[in-house]
């Protein structure tokens, strides 16, 4: 009878075993919406796939996941396909994912605006990177397919407008699972050569898978990287790559590129012949500026009439001579002035005569001194004397030295009443010279 119960592993085992079989679970189209989504630190994936009524726990292993474009997210609708079976350890059935793509947005576009805008943040696109490319560059790198149409462009447009640099191609995959990979070490090797003035990074036009390589994170960072300045040259006109973002100038183009990257010899030569009209001009202008001035030098007076400047210089000459002896006494008569103005000061000034001067003051302040402290201490001594009459009066002593005594009792307190004491108390009797013990014999008492 206790054969018929099953373990709970058992009827798992079994309901798995009866999923995995059925075909129509094997292979599972499922379109729903992303949530609880959880990127494990192994790689896996796990998440939620939940429409308007139910949902179904999925898990996308590291295996599957890998090759996808876009980093998935809570909210985001997708296209699943996958099977069905059963985890036995929590005994509930899952879905386990083979492929994924957003719905409704192509996959390649969303992993490029999610790149985009982490890179965005990172600063990648800012202009503070950007390098300037040099005016007169003598050698450019070329990093695109050998044999593509891009090189032949480019190869063609730089000969045609700046024939004296030289290129160099640095062949390397621009389509493909390995081009990304391809392209960032190209431009590696390009930057260990240092050899180079400006790198020129791109290919033809075609789809977005096609172009794919140029927006993978590895070519961004080896553009963003490079010492060396970068022209992105993917496409046409119209497509855009993070590429172009992140490079340090973008060309519609690859032909683009190569007018971008070298200055045009046919400019070159118009700007450098009008250059050359523009000197010429202003040499010629100068040259006659100075025959205006040396004509003008032929006919001055000193040349025509030498002998005649000659006399009116030294008629000058006289008059300055006398002008500077004239002036030259007066300064000197001024300076003489000057210093017996100085002698007698000084004279005023000799220490013989300030310390007679100091000696005289100090003997008259002295004096005064001396008299004024007299009559002071004669009028300090004045009123000491008064002071100390006045003391003297006020003197217990001196009352004492007139006949009077001041009685204490034996605690040494006065007596003012006769309450204070009584028959043979001991007392003491303080007069003008001496301290008196004595005793109480009797105490009579008076009415007064």
């Amino acid at each position: 009878m206790i054969d018929r119960y099953l373990t709970v592993t058992a009827l798992t085992r079994y309901i798995k075993r009866k999923l995995d079989m059925d075909k129509h679970l094997r292979t599972v189209w499922l379109k729903g919406e992303i949530s609880n989504f959880k990127h494990h630190n192994r790689g896996h994936m796990y998440m939620t796939i939940k429409d308007q009524q139910t949902r179904i726990q999925a898990v996308m292993f590291a295996g599957n996941n890998r090759f996808l474009k876009f980093m998935p997210e809570n909210g985001m609708q997708v296209l699943i396909k996958g099977e069905v079976s059963v985890f036995e350890a929590a005994g509930q059935y899952q879905l386990y994912i083979q492929s994924m793509e957003p719905d409704g947005i192509g996959q390649l576009y969303l992993a490029y605006e999610q790149l985009k805008n982490k890179l965005e943040k990172q600063g990648y696109f800012n202009e503070e990177h950007k390098k300037a490319l040099p005016t007169y560059p003598k050698h450019i790198g070329v990093i695109t397919s050998p044999t593509g149409a891009a090189v032949r462009d480019i190869i063609t447009t730089i000969k045609r407008r700046y024939p004296i640099v030289q290129i160099t191609l640095i062949p390397a995959l621009v389509q493909g699972p390995t081009a990304s990979k391809s392209i960032s070490r190209a431009i590696d090797i390009a930057n260990k050569q240092s050899v180079y003035d400006v790198l020129i990074v791109g290919r033809g036009g075609g789809s977005i898978e096609e172009l794919w390589s140029f927006n993978e994170e590895v070519v961004v960072n080896a553009i963003f990287h490079s010492n060396i300045p970068v022209i992105s040259a993917v496409g046409h006109e119209t497509d855009t790559t993070l590429s172009d973002f992140v490079a340090d100038l973008r060309a519609p183009t690859p032909t683009g590129a190569a007018e971008l990257a070298v200055p045009s010899w046919h400019q070159l030569l118009e700007k450098t012949t009008a250059l050359k009209n523009q000197l010429n001009q202003l040499l010629n202008h100068q040259l006659t500026q100075y025959r205006t001035v040396l004509n003008r030098l032929k006919n001055s007076y000193a040349f025509r009439y030498p002998e005649q400047l000659i006399r009116q210089k030294e008629q000058e000459l006289d008059k300055t001579i006398e002008q500077l002896t004239r002036l030259s006494a007066q300064s000197s008569q001024q300076a003489e002035e000057s210093f017996i103005q100085l002698q007698n000061r000084l004279r005023r000034c000799f220490p013989e005569r300030q310390l007679e001067h100091a000696v005289n003051d100090y003997v008259r302040i002295n004096d005064h001194f001396q008299k004024t402290m007299s009559i002071s201490m004669k009028e300090k001594k004045e009123t000491l004397g008064i002071i100390i009459d006045k003391l003297m009066l006020l003197n217990p002593l001196g009352v004492l030295k007139r006949g009077f005594s001041v009685t204490y009792t034996k605690d040494n307190q006065i007596i003012k009443k006769s309450e204070q004491v009584e028959p043979n108390d001991q007392i003491s009797v303080r007069i003008s010279d001496a301290l008196l013990k004595c005793k109480v014999l009797s105490k009579e008492e008076e009415d007064r």
